[in-house]
């Protein structure tokens, strides 16, 4: 599947999901094709600021992950992805028309502000919605399938890790599992 096609999914997604990110957005939406699997799904996205830098960023919660996309001007783009195993918490905090997100993540803190009060709300709610069943997904990305596996034990013969007979007896076990 080429770049474009996947990056018109993405908006076909997102508009799906009834989400309408601003002009200020598209770069760090433009990047979502290269940053997320193929099969990977949008459950929602806000936008806002970085509480550090004050960029704008995206936040993205997907079937999978909660992802952090900062396409920054002239320096090139920052991500950042969290498993929702990992989130401890996650709160919003609204004043008259906008909120900030705050995401406890191990020793980590993630804020956002300027997002919209509506969304920051529903994000909120998805993620805490993925984080009540962590274990379902941690073990769903845990375990690669059998083509990740075999896909593996080819870059490791080829880089001379593995022999030609190790690289044999590994396949041999992973088709076995079958």
């Amino acid at each position: 599947m080429s770049e474009k096609s996947r990056l018109d999914e993405i908006r076909e997604e997102l508009e799906k999901l009834d989400i309408s990110p601003t002009i200020f957005a598209r770069k760090e939406i433009h990047e979502l094709p290269d940053i997320l699997s193929k099969d990977e799904r949008i459950v929602y996205l806000v936008e806002g600021r970085n509480k550090i830098n004050n960029h704008h960023i995206i936040l993205v919660a997907t079937d999978r992950r909660l992802i952090f996309v900062d396409k920054e001007f002239m320096y090139g783009l920052k991500v950042e992805d969290f498993s929702y195993g990992k989130i401890s918490s996650i709160q919003y905090e609204t004043a008259l028309l906008l909120a900030s997100i705050d995401i406890q993540v191990t020793d980590d803190v993630v804020e956002i502000d300027g997002v919209g009060k509506y969304h920051a709300e529903l994000f909120c709610e998805k993620v805490r919605d993925f984080m009540s069943r962590p274990e379902e997904y941690t073990q769903h990305q845990s375990e690669p399938s059998v083509l990740d596996q075999l896909e593996q034990l080819g870059r490791l013969k080829e880089s001379g890790v593995l022999s030609e007979e190790e690289f044999n007896d590994q396949k041999k076990k992973i088709i076995d599992k079958l």
